[in-house]
């Protein structure tokens, strides 16, 4: 199995006490490199602009990486909205990170590794069209769908999201492709505010929002009678994973209570369902996760079940 990560994504500098910090990827390397040494490690490439451009609008592209800003104050931060913050070094991890994504993809199709994980950040999966928000920049997971779709000739491509917050951004770039399934369990209410059970867009969005303090059987019962069947329905060429781990009860910026082991159980899912549609093709790429022990664990979990 392969992983594609970049000494870039260390060095997205979002500031002193910010949540979505450095070491939040450090303790995940780290701990997949001691649990699994034979882990197949590659550099990320940087994402093409025409790459990034079909997720992405290039006003957004010109705000990421040609900031004025950051251009008349080349060592400081700007912060683009209260929670989402670009450094001098944010540019380079925002590439690095969709373009990981894209890797991953080209890997997972051409056979080379059909699994595969992308330690990286700044994360994904709150980025719309046209605004980076939420801490993520770039949309990685909708950039690596796309690219499957358009580069590859993909007719259905999945989207699977079981990070705590709602991936906005995904569901807002697919809301009307109908080539694209998103499907995601989050807590709710929360922020962004979306991911209602009625926000289907043209059919192909399932969201299965749960309350505060929902545990690991209301997690798994949400997968299993609602999200699951509706991938299986979806038959994808290709999974796709949104691989946050901040429904963690340790973690400090939501309520829910998951355990280690019920990441485990959904990437155990998860695969399964890819090996009867995909050939077991899967990306995934991380999201959010903030207590740093959860965060290491789970993503052990989670690449322990894409290994088996």
């Amino acid at each position: 199995m392969r992983v594609y990560t970049h000494s870039a994504c260390l060095l997205h500098d979002t500031g002193p006490g910010h949540a979505e910090c450095p070491e939040r990827l450090q303790v995940v390397t780290d701990a997949l490199r001691e649990a699994f040494p034979r882990l197949d490690w590659r550099e990320a490439p940087r994402a093409s602009r025409g790459q990034l451009l079909r997720a992405h609008s290039p006003e957004l592209l010109d705000l990421v990486l040609d900031n004025p800003e950051l251009k008349r104050h080349p060592s400081e931060r700007v912060m683009l909205d209260p929670d989402t913050v670009l450094s001098p070094a944010s540019p380079e991890a925002a590439l690095r990170a969709a373009g990981a994504a894209v890797a991953a993809v080209d890997a997972s199709l051409l056979g080379s590794s059909p699994r595969v994980f992308c330690a990286v950040r700044p994360p994904g999966h709150h980025a719309t069209h046209d605004t980076a928000m939420g801490f993520c920049l770039f949309d990685n997971i909708a950039i690596a769908a796309l690219h499957a779709l358009d580069a590859h000739g993909l007719e259905r491509v999945a989207v699977v999201d079981f990070d705590v917050h709602h991936g906005n951004g995904s569901q807002a770039i697919f809301e009307h492709d109908r080539r694209v399934l998103f499907a995601s369990s989050h807590q709710m209410p929360l922020y962004p505010g979306t991911g209602a059970r009625n926000e289907t867009g043209d059919g192909n969005i399932v969201n299965a929002p749960l309350p505060p303090d929902a545990d690991g059987a209301l997690f798994r019962a949400a997968w299993t009678s609602t999200l699951l069947p509706a991938v299986d329905a979806f038959k994808p060429q290709l999974l796709l994973i949104s691989a946050g781990f901040d429904a963690h009860r340790r973690d400090p910026l939501a309520q829910l209570r998951l355990e280690t082991d019920d990441f485990a159980w959904i990437s155990r899912a998860l695969a399964q369902l890819a090996n009867r549609h995909s050939g077991g093709r899967i990306v995934s790429t991380l999201e959010g996760g903030y207590d740093l022990q959860a965060l290491a664990e789970s993503s052990v979990a989670h690449v322990r079940e894409l290994l088996a």
